[in-house]
């Protein structure tokens, strides 16, 4: 009986301690849903201060431009060129002053011209001063005016091996004049003006397009070890309207069109 008792009367306080731990909990649980705490470790997210771009940052834009024929405009009626158009857009979109403080551009440049300049005082000096350096090269190099790039009986075939056989000893020099920019101007927005296949319609198994885009693929791999530099891609407006953006004088450079969609394409990337 005493037994009987004992047990009956411990289920009994099992019963209670269990409703009362029950009973605390359920409290507890409802005063952190009613009134939640805030945790000691809550990181608040705050939204990082918007960095100036460069265009931003600058009470006026100073461009100097170097290189071959393209940066000097041959084949535009106008004159203006890529980089007479880049200075006239990126005013009128900036709203700020744009000037072009030296064209250095030669026609017919090649890139060992172009790393021997690199080395002059004057051109050191006058990279010193740019915000933003404009480049073409290259093309000179691989194309040679079309030297050793015929064949057939009547020279219009396009020999991919004449321009192939050009390309690594240029990447050399042109890894070299990067660098020589560089040492310039290291603060300076540097946009390099990729290469197009100006013989398309004569190349029509497009092995010289190959040849292209090995050239500009290995010209960014270059480029982009460097935080201010860019290559400005062309090809593809070449590739689909060739006829209608190279000039009917030579066959070779951008006309006024072309410039100003190559134009179109440098300010969109500075913004």
């Amino acid at each position: 009986m005493r037994s009987s008792r004992f047990m009956w009367g411990a289920i009994g306080l099992t019963a209670s301690i269990s409703t009362i731990v029950f009973a605390v909990g359920f409290a507890y649980a409802a005063n952190q849903i009613l009134f939640p705490k805030a945790s000691g470790d809550l990181n608040l997210v705050t939204t990082a201060p918007k960095k100036e771009t460069m265009i931003e940052s600058k009470s006026k834009l100073q461009i100097v431009a170097l290189g071959d024929s393209l940066t000097a405009g041959t084949g535009d009626n106008t004159g203006k060129g890529y980089v007479g158009r880049v200075r006239e857009k990126l005013e009128k979109e900036s709203g700020k002053p744009v000037f072009v403080l030296n064209n250095l551009a030669i026609p017919g440049y090649k890139s060992d011209q172009l790393l021997s300049d690199l080395a002059l005082k004057k051109t050191q000096d006058a990279l010193a001063q740019a915000d933003i350096i404009l480049l073409t090269i290259g093309g000179n190099d691989i194309f040679a005016g079309g030297e050793g790039l015929f064949k057939g009986d009547n020279q219009t075939e396009f020999n991919p091996e004449g321009a192939l056989k050009r390309v690594e000893p240029a990447l050399a020099k042109m890894e070299k004049v990067i660098q020589a920019i560089n040492m310039a101007n290291p603060n300076a927005t540097v946009l390099y003006v990729g290469l197009y296949h100006p013989f398309l319609d004569l190349d029509p198994k497009k092995e010289g397009s190959l040849i292209v885009q090995r050239w500009n693929n290995s010209v960014f791999e270059m480029m982009n070890r460097y935080p201010r530099m860019a290559i400005v891609p062309t090809y593809d407006l070449f590739e689909q309207n060739l006829i209608k953006y190279l000039s009917s004088a030579d066959h070779f450079h951008p006309n006024g069109d072309g410039y100003e969609r190559i134009a179109d394409r440098i300010v969109q990337i500075l913004k």
